[in-house]
């Protein structure tokens, strides 16, 4: 049964990031090899952000990111698999499967992390789940006085998390190079369009 802490409440202590959710054992250790050995299988190419590439190796699925022309551009569509992943991780946070349009694979090979970013405005919230090596999400955000308040939250192998409200529109995130090769899926929603008026 997957064990499910809530970064956030209404009781003390206060929460260290508001927003976020954590669940640890969301998947099986089987469920874990048979992503893995999807995602090394999957067409993963270098991150390319403009002219640099990062060391990374990401997949798209349902939505890319054309950070040239500064949109979501097509992928082609979520494989029945993730479909299915999908599935099985949305509603350990009450949300709708059919929401999370987009899904990204990712593996890091040793060496390779990610620096600060906020996911793009165009998506809504994000579904992590964190694969084969123990990482640490690192969070900052900017506070009036211009020093960052920062925060690290644990991921074990099979962890899964949600990024919404503040601990996604207020905070920044990272994961600093790894030692060993960690995998991770990521599945987005698209943002709500605000209306004007």
């Amino acid at each position: 049964m997957p064990n499910q802490l809530a970064l956030f409440a209404d009781d003390p202590p206060a929460p260290p990031i508001p927003g976020l959710r954590l669940v640890l054992e969301a998947i099986s250790d089987e469920q874990e090899a048979e992503i893995a050995a999807r995602i090394d299988a999957a067409p993963l190419t270098p991150f390319q952000f403009g002219q640099w590439e990062g060391k990374r190796l990401t997949a798209n699925y349902g939505s890319a990111y054309d950070y040239q022309r500064a949109h979501p551009i097509p992928a082609p569509p979520l494989p029945a698999w993730l479909e299915d992943l999908r599935g099985q991780l949305t509603p350990l946070f009450e949300r709708e499967p059919t929401a999370f349009v987009q899904g990204l694979l990712i593996r890091y090979d040793p060496g390779a992390g990610i620096g600060w970013h906020r996911d793009r405005p165009q998506y809504g919230e994000v579904i992590g789940l964190s694969l084969s090596a123990p990482a640490t999400m690192r969070f900052r955000r900017k506070l009036p006085d211009g020093k960052f308040e920062r925060v690290g939250v644990d991921l074990p192998p099979r962890s899964a998390y949600l990024l919404t409200g503040p601990s996604r529109s207020e905070w920044q995130h990272s994961i600093v190079p790894m030692e060993d090769t960690r995998r991770s899926v990521t599945l987005r929603s698209l943002a709500t369009p605000r209306v004007s008026g």
